[in-house]
C-alpha cells in the first residue's frame, strides 16, 4: 500500500545519505504483527498533518519493515538498544538521533517537523 507520507525503505545506506545532505529523517520500525505498529501508522504517521508538516521541513521519511524478521533490521534495533519494534527515530538536520515514545499522538511527529 502506498504510503500518504512518501515513506521508503529503511536501509542503513539511505539513513547516511540522508543524514549527510542535512535533511531531518524519521525512521519507523514496524511489523504488520505488531498491533501497537498499526495504532501509532493511523493515528499519528500516515496523516495528513503529519504529510503536510514533513513536506514543509524536507523529512526523508525511512520505514523498516520487520515483518519477517529482516536479519538488517534486527542488527540495527540491537545497535540502537531495541528489543523489537516499534521503534520511532528522529534525527533533526545535522544533529543526533532522538528515541521518540512507542505510542505517537496525532501532533509528536508535526511538532518535530516544526
Amino acid at each position: 500500500e502506498a504510503s500518504l507520507i512518501g515513506a521508503r525503505p529503511f536501509s542503513e545506506e539511505a539513513l547516511a545519505k540522508a543524514r549527510a545532505a542535512h535533511k531531518p529523517v524519521f525512521a519507523y520500525f514496524t511489523a504488520d504483527w505488531c498491533l501497537s505498529c498499526k495504532v501509532n501508522e493511523n493515528v499519528a504517521i500516515e496523516t495528513q498533518a503529519t504529510r503536510d508538516a514533513f513536506r514543509k521541513a524536507g523529512v526523508v521519511v525511512l520505514v523498516g519493515d520487520w515483518t519477517r524478521r529482516d536479519p538488517a533490521i534486527t542488527r540495527f534495533l540491537t545497535n540502537e538498544g531495541a528489543a523489537g519494534v516499534p521503534l520511532y527515530l528522529w534525527y533533526p538536520a545535522g544533529g543526533e538521533a532522538q528515541k521518540l515514545p512507542q505510542v505517537l499522538t496525532p501532533a509528536t511527529l508535526a511538532d518535530l517537523a516544526h
